[in-house]
């Protein structure tokens, strides 16, 4: 008989009875609350329950349309474990983007999350032909004003007759090949597509999962990232099954704060993140005193030496060890504090974090783990090793994933991880499997040994009017590990040489101009600064000395705010949506290539 990682999480939550599950902060409240796993289970089988009484039938799509909370979780399970298909949509996505996966997914039943998605909801269901006949949602302090329309709470407490033994019966009799999710992709560039995964792909997720990562009971997961994107998703349905408790963290923004008051041991998260405290880190360090600049240099060396030991698997020598406990208590634990000071299990992907910055944060005693993954398969390919891992790359296959480098350099995948195909699109389907292989779109390299390298993506490549080719991505993190660079956007595609958009890391530069004495009103005033202009300038020079020509980034204008996902320039997991930002931005780049 088939194993259905995905109905033991609900089996294993009524043993583990009355420890706490899945925890949050309610609407206008500081304090954090949690249900217990006799909770969990209960609400789940009442959602399922809920579900089967208003009809739903057997593999069909239900949509979730809500920020993270527990409830999110609540209604995926009981979705998929009555052999129904959840579909999420983001939270951030506007009424068109969530009518066109409401339309096509055919979606009768569409949990909302406050009152943001619900008028949305309420807009779509105005629709001539909307499919939509049921609303349900989750915040009570949104008011309901529509016949269709009803609290989660009264969905799944009304008067229902259906027994255990047939939502037993349904969860024993869903096999691998059935869909549980359709996750429709944010959409870097054209049309979402909807990925479909099956309980197969979840089963065998969990179970390479199993062999390469340790976990524990007593563990804690902060879940911050999306819901409705394949790698939040997996991990937190991961660490229940595992047994352990979640978190979850309404608005993203309130990271840093939650995690001094969470303190979870484990956090899967984008290179944004880590991205950004690299720069606040050193934006501090830069401001200090000599003798604290001083002292956070040699802490770092300190740290990086302990990193490298761990990474070699080599004994910690004891008057070192000695060493290094005195700095870490005087600075790097300090700096671990701000990150709730318990992270040891940290996963981090969906877009490149330089070997530089990897090796930063395992000198803090915060070891990251790099890995490679897409929607398409159901998230992890590959991740760090526990020992031997290279700075800079993703890792090593999970067990039982197949790697190969194809055409043009392409990562190709193969195994049980690999989605069912596109949701009604046959055609596009078709153009990403060749021989059983997934072809990921992705550029990139593997050693003997199978640690991957990601170069970029085939579709970014960028090839000049002078015939050369140019990869922008790992030319951003080069300007990026600058702690006056925030972002940056490369542009040369069909250009006679190429330029950028650089976002400044504007504390640094704010200490830097405070230093000169350059008096300035607004960021924007700033960065017309000759003085600024310069400084960048000289920057630049010294960044890409070790760059062949064509490589270098020859003009460049400065922004005075970062990229934004509500103009939608940035995806919900923050990756950039290059298209747009250059369609945003034309008159600036123009003026880049205009003749002198």
């Amino acid at each position: 008989m088939e194993v259905n990682f995905l109905s033991l999480i609900v089996e294993k939550a009524v043993e583990r009875g009355n420890g706490e599950a899945l925890g949050y902060k309610k609407t206008g409240s500081e304090e954090w609350f949690s249900y217990s796993w006799k909770e969990l289970a209960e609400k789940v089988n009442k959602t399922s329950s809920a579900l089967l009484a208003n009809g739903l039938r057997r593999q069909e799509n239900v949509g979730i349309f809500a920020q993270n909370m527990p409830e999110w979780t609540i209604v995926d399970l009981g979705i998929i474990n009555i052999n129904a298909v959840s579909v999420p949509i983001y939270a951030t996505n506007t009424s068109n983007q969530a009518a066109y996966i409401i339309d096509e997914a055919e979606i009768r039943f569409l949990f909302v999350g406050d009152d943001d998605q619900y008028q949305k909801a309420l807009e779509i269901y105005s629709h001539t032909g909307c499919t939509l006949e049921k609303i349900i949602v989750f915040d009570r302090n949104t008011k309901i004003n529509h016949s269709n329309a009803l609290y989660f709470e009264d969905f799944i407490n009304s008067d229902i007759n259906i027994s255990a033994d047939e939502l037993e019966g349904i969860s024993k009799g869903i096999t691998n090949d059935d869909l549980a999710t359709i996750i429709y992709t944010s959409g870097t560039t054209g049309e979402p597509k909807g990925v479909m995964l099956t309980h197969g792909n979840f089963n065998k997720s969990f179970e390479i999962h199993d062999i390469r990562l340790d976990t524990y009971k007593d563990d804690h997961s902060l879940a911050f990232l999306p819901l409705s994107h394949i790698f939040e998703r997996a991990w937190s349905l991961y660490a229940l099954y595992k047994g352990i408790k979640v978190s979850y963290l309404k608005d993203p923004k309130l990271i840093i704060e939650t995690l001094g008051v969470v303190k979870p041991t484990m956090m899967c998260s984008v290179p944004r993140l880590y991205q950004k405290a690299y720069h606040t880190i050193n934006a501090k360090v830069g401001a200090s005193s000599n003798i604290k600049k001083k002292l956070f240099k040699y802490a770092l060396k300190t740290g990086k030496k302990k990193a490298e030991f761990i990474r070699k698997n080599k004994n910690i020598p004891f008057l070192f060890g000695l060493k290094h406990k005195i700095v870490d208590s005087i600075v790097l634990k300090k700096i671990r504090s701000a990150f709730g000071g318990k992270l040891k299990l940290i996963p981090c992907g969906g877009a490149p974090l330089s070997g530089e910055m990897t090796e930063f944060f395992h000198a803090l005693g915060m070891p990251v783990l790099i890995g490679y993954g897409l929607t398409e398969t159901c998230a992890t390919v590959s991740v760090f090793p526990d020992k031997g891992y290279q700075y800079g790359t993703v890792g090593i296959p999970m067990p039982d994933v197949e790697v190969k480098i194809g055409p043009e350099d392409e990562i190709w995948v193969k195994g049980d991880i690999i989605m069912k195909g596109y949701y009604k699109k046959p055609e596009e389907t078709d153009k990403v499997f060749e021989d059983g292989w997934f072809k990921t779109g992705d550029a990139g390299k593997m050693e003997a040994d199978g640690t991957i390298t990601i170069t970029d993506r085939i579709k970014d490549l960028m090839k000049t009017s002078g015939g050369k080719y140019v990869a922008p991505q790992p030319l951003e993190s080069l300007l990026i590990n600058d702690n006056f660079i925030e972002n940056a956007i490369l542009i040369g595609d069909d250009k006679p040489y190429v330029t950028a958009l650089l976002v400044p890391n504007f504390e640094a530069l704010k200490e830097y101009a405070h230093s000169l004495n350059i008096s300035y009103h607004s960021l924007e005033e700033l960065i017309k600064k000759s003085g600024i202009i310069e400084f960048y300038e000289g920057k630049l020079d010294q960044l890409q000395h070790k760059l062949a020509n064509f490589e270098k980034v020859k003009k460049f204008t400065l922004l005075p705010s970062d990229f934004n996902m509500t103009l939608g320039e940035l995806t919900p997991t923050l990756k950039i949506r290059r298209k747009i930002i250059l369609q945003h931005f034309t008159p600036l780049i123009e003026e880049m290539y205009a003749i002198a």
